[in-house]
């Protein structure tokens, strides 16, 4: 198994998606979850507890499982979700038994940290899992819409799910965090900096990718480390979030957003880029060479396959192993 330290950046099922390859290939792994969503049982947690959502931190945890009767057990366990009886109160409708767990370590411990390191000890988690920042975070943004009348009008939107839906219906800019300068959490900084790769995405381009780009500490963390750089493509562009976006779009998203941001790699899928010449275009202003491979399951394409993608994380670190890049490879299923 490959000894690369990798540290991996964002949310959700995306995050998910990069971890469950990397664990495959890594022995060393930061999870490095954003912090914002304030949605489901992560939401209503936040709300009543005052403490971090932790819904995306319990996936990461659960992507980390072995595959293993005890891994894929707790995986189950930790994404378990209850279903009360509709003539109930509904205290426990929809919330994840892992986000209690996460919550209740928290409690116990008084630390985030240590919390999400016992319960990556009780699962056997093959990697850490950290919050960016030990502050919850709010997710702001101004979507420009069209009235009936043609007419154009800019909104502000606050909330990291009212962003979302919002996007829907328009244009997304100025995307900010709330509070905007939250010191980055001790423990990602010394993994950045230790680490000799960083991987970014797949996700939520919006909301689960750029957040950790919108922290100033992060943004120097990732201009001072010395290791590789890459971002994982979505299999899809034109997402409810990214709505007439293409693939070039996304990656001038990062460099408005971060432009002293330098990348190594782009790691997409082949079918998702449309225009490949734009696409190589908008990485090398983010000093960044595409890495092309097929990296979608063969029943869903718009489905990261762990294999496929942990082949192509491997392939990444093996083409830097030597400092050289060979040219993208045209690869068949």
């Amino acid at each position: 198994m490959d000894r690369t330290q990798v540290v991996a950046m964002g949310g959700g099922h995306g995050l998910s998606a990069t971890l469950s390859a990397l664990r495959l290939i890594v022995r060393d792994l930061t999870a490095v979850v954003t912090v914002a969503d304030d949605g489901g049982s992560s939401g209503r947690i936040r709300q009543e507890l005052d403490v971090l959502p932790p819904g995306d931190l319990r996936m990461a945890l659960a992507a980390l499982c072995d595959d293993t009767d005890w891994g894929r057990t707790w995986r189950d366990v930790m994404q378990h979700r209850f279903k009360s009886n509709p003539d109930s109160a509904a205290t426990l409708d929809n919330h994840a038994l892992g986000n209690l767990l996460i919550v209740t370590l928290w409690e116990l411990l008084g630390n985030p940290v240590d919390g999400l390191r016992w319960a990556g000890a009780l699962l056997g988690a093959r990697g850490q899992v950290l919050p960016v920042c030990c502050q919850p975070l709010v997710l702001e943004g101004d979507i420009l819409s069209e009235t009936e009348d043609g007419k154009l009008y800019r909104r502000t939107v606050t909330g990291q799910v009212k962003l979302a839906e919002a996007a829907r219906a328009g244009a997304v800019s100025n995307v900010r965090l709330i509070p905007e300068d939250v010191p980055v959490t001790r423990e990602v900084l010394e993994a950045v900096d230790l680490a000799d790769w960083v991987i970014l995405g797949p996700g939520s381009w919006y909301t689960s990718v750029l957040p950790h780009l919108l922290l100033p500490q992060m943004q120097q963390a990732l201009a001072t480390t010395t290791a590789r750089k890459a971002v994982v493509m979505n299999l899809k562009t034109d997402t409810h979030e990214t709505v007439g976006m293409g693939a070039a779009d996304h990656l001038k998203v990062l460099s408005t957003y971060a432009p002293d941001l330098r990348l190594d790699v782009i790691l997409a899928d082949p079918d998702v880029v449309s225009d490949h010449a734009e696409f190589a275009e908008a990485a090398s202003q983010l000093g960044a060479e595409v890495h092309y491979f097929r990296v979608h399951s063969h029943h869903d394409q718009s489905v990261h396959e762990p294999l496929r993608l942990a082949n192509a994380f491997q392939d990444m670190f093996d083409r830097f192993s030597t400092d050289t890049l060979r040219p993208p490879q045209n690869q068949k299923d």
